[in-house]
């Protein structure tokens, strides 16, 4: 550090997460997941079954990738009523191996569906038959670019990734989407999940207001918390209380102010550097398995449909 910079404060340590407990929080957050369902959808057991293992395994594609590339604090979670993620962090991003991450769980359920599928027809069995159709239509909805599906962030990643006004405007738009769809279609489950959505829009918002007010001052907010200097963090903490009224409130007025929470803000307004490492003909082709994993399963219904009517009789 420039010795400019030693009269500042040091900056807090950010605490350690545990993330030993990692496989017990997914399963807890599961038997949530379906103890929602069944108070909703008690006579769907079946579908409750076939949708815990679509997401499952579309959510094990992340997982493996993500451990495959060495993210740290990876870990599953089910959403009850909504679905599921996986999460992880890494101290640098690669687009190439984010766009791996992304796809490692759509395309992979969409190939079992359509290898089920076929399966199904030829053997008649009904219920793989519905169970493949889960993994397809799941997926595909997935792939849709809106703003968190992995479709959406399958966009961000081909387009201009470090834009905030651009990220907050596609996120408003898709929230905006979701809620259309679910009201034409009367889902309520996608429905409630667009206006949860907006809540996320408005938390974009904030930190894009933050981050002009960081580049106006000069400060790069592109950098771990690790290699923030002690300057650059004492600024950007009095920018971030002053768009957090009720955090700064309670450190004035407190005799001890917390300093960890702090540091989290100031942690959550930093963006992880991205490596734009992706050749155009790599986006070339993840353009191609994009489009082809969601319109190849409706052309195949559209020419081989007639193949389904035993299922239907």
């Amino acid at each position: 550090m420039n010795q400019e910079f030693d009269f500042y404060p040091q900056k807090p340590e950010l605490p350690k997460k545990e993330n030993k407990s990692g496989w017990r929080m997914t399963l807890m957050s599961l038997l949530l997941f379906v103890a929602s369902f069944l108070i909703l959808f008690s006579d769907q057991i079946q579908f409750l079954v076939f949708l815990v293992i679509v997401l499952f395994i579309h959510e094990m594609g992340h997982f493996i990738f993500m451990k495959f590339f060495n993210y740290k604090e990876v870990k599953m979670m089910f959403v009850p009523l909504m679905g599921a993620f996986v999460q992880g962090v890494k101290s640098k991003y690669s687009q190439k191996e984010s766009f791996f991450v992304v796809m490692g769980g759509p395309i992979p359920g969409i190939l079992f569906g359509l290898i089920g599928s076929v399966f199904a027809v030829v053997y008649h069995v009904p219920w793989l038959l519905e169970l493949s159709g889960i993994f397809i239509l799941l997926n595909m909805i997935n792939l849709l670019p809106l703003d968190p599906l992995d479709g959406g962030q399958l966009f961000r990643l081909l387009v201009k990734y470090d834009h905030d006004l651009f990220l907050m405007i596609f996120s408003l738009v898709s929230s905006v989407i979701l809620i259309a769809i679910g009201l034409f279609t009367d889902s309520w489950p996608l429905t409630l999940f667009g206006f949860l959505m907006s809540f996320r829009v408005r938390s974009i918002q904030k930190k894009y207001l933050i981050r002009k007010e960081l580049i106006r001052n000069q400060i790069n907010y592109r950098i771990s918390y690790e290699d923030l200097s002690n300057r650059d963090y004492s600024i950007m903490k009095s920018i971030v209380l002053d768009h957090n009224p009720a955090l700064k409130k309670y450190n004035e007025l407190s005799q001890k102010p917390n300093d960890v929470l702090t540091a989290e803000n100031v942690n959550s307004v930093l963006e992880t550097p991205l490596s734009l490492d992706s050749s155009i003909w790599f986006k070339i082709t993840v353009i191609v398995a994009w489009v082809l994993s969601l319109f190849l399963p409706i052309v195949l219904f559209v020419f081989f449909g007639d193949y389904l009517q035993w299922y239907f009789i």
